[in-house]
């Protein structure tokens, strides 16, 4: 399997309010960047859509090392939040439904396809990808054309 390092985050003005995704893909000295932009939606939405379009934009399947500045995304995995809920029905607990299933259910299919590993970093420190992923998010936002977020 081809090694693949992907730096993501995701930024909304307001939230909910306009949001993007910005997502760095790494491989063996080849670079390519991926954002989108949002009218309307969440910063945790846009959170896993970044790591959700990075492990998308693989043409096969990959060891990939993810590196998020989301604690919610990383834990949800590392912790196995979202494999909780997704037994429970998508239920957080007995009485709060689990939020973004849409965007779990597609980042849980991507993971079987993928072996990545999810390392935490530190969001606005001296992580030269991760804030590169932010400006990349944060531009998203200012385009013109923003798509429509299918929450659910």
């Amino acid at each position: 399997m081809k090694k693949v390092t992907i730096y993501t985050d995701g930024a909304c003005s307001g939230n909910p309010g306009k949001g993007g995704y910005g997502a760095v893909l790494l491989y063996n000295g080849h670079r390519k960047e991926l954002s989108g932009g949002y009218i309307s939606t969440t910063n945790n939405r846009m959170e896993i859509m970044a790591v959700i379009k990075g492990l998308e934009a693989l043409k096969e399947p990959c060891n990939v090392t993810l590196y998020s500045d989301s604690k919610y995304v990383v834990d949800a995995i590392e912790k196995g939040w979202v494999e909780k809920w997704k037994s429970n029905n998508w239920y957080r607990n007995k009485s709060d439904k689990a939020l973004n299933v849409d965007l779990w259910k597609r980042l849980l299919e991507l993971l079987n396809v993928h072996e990545v590993n999810f390392c935490w970093v530190k969001g606005h420190a001296d992580n030269v990808e991760n804030q590169r992923c932010d400006a990349l998010a944060r531009g998203a936002i200012l385009h013109d054309e923003l798509m429509v977020d299918g929450q659910s």
